[in-house]
């Protein structure tokens, strides 16, 4: 695959256990959270980052069960230039998704694919005008005053 020029490691889905042994693990190595989805299909999503990162680097999924060696990487978030022409050339090697995609009202697309051992990648295409990954300003509850996005600004 010829990556475009916006494909990017965007972050890493690590799911846990006790969120809230996570969250003081986390928090007490340096990360501070940026916000959080409540209710997903793979679980409560917690976003986390350094002081130093201007995006999101680490995703907590909890969804309630334990978490077994083997099970704990719940998914890597790859960008994209244009889902349209990635889902192509994945195509072309015979690589498809795994579970329907996703389109937002905002432009935001999303699609998962698996590598060989099964491990999900999400292909994640920001709307027009998005930063190049996550911030405050995707959480406008959670974000202070000056992080909080504009209308129209999408998140994922």
């Amino acid at each position: 695959m010829t990556p475009s020029p916006r494909t990017s490691t965007l972050h890493v889905g690590l799911r846990v256990t006790d969120l809230d042994r996570s969250l003081a693990f986390y928090a007490a190595v340096g990360y501070e959270v940026v916000g959080r989805v409540p209710e997903t299909p793979i679980g409560q999503l917690t976003m986390l980052k350094l002081p130093g990162d201007e995006f999101v680097t680490v995703e907590l999924v909890h969804d309630g069960r334990p978490v077994e060696r083997g099970t704990d990487v719940s998914h890597l978030v790859v960008q994209v230039g244009s889902m349209a022409e990635t889902l192509d050339v994945l195509a072309g090697h015979g690589i498809e998704p795994v579970a329907p995609g996703h389109e937002g009202e905002d432009g935001l697309k999303t699609a998962l694919i698996a590598d060989p051992d099964g491990r999900r990648i999400e292909l994640v295409q920001w709307p027009a005008g998005h930063a190049d990954g996550m911030t405050a300003a995707d959480w406008p509850e959670d974000a202070p005053p000056q992080a909080k996005r504009t209308a129209g600004a999408g998140g994922a």
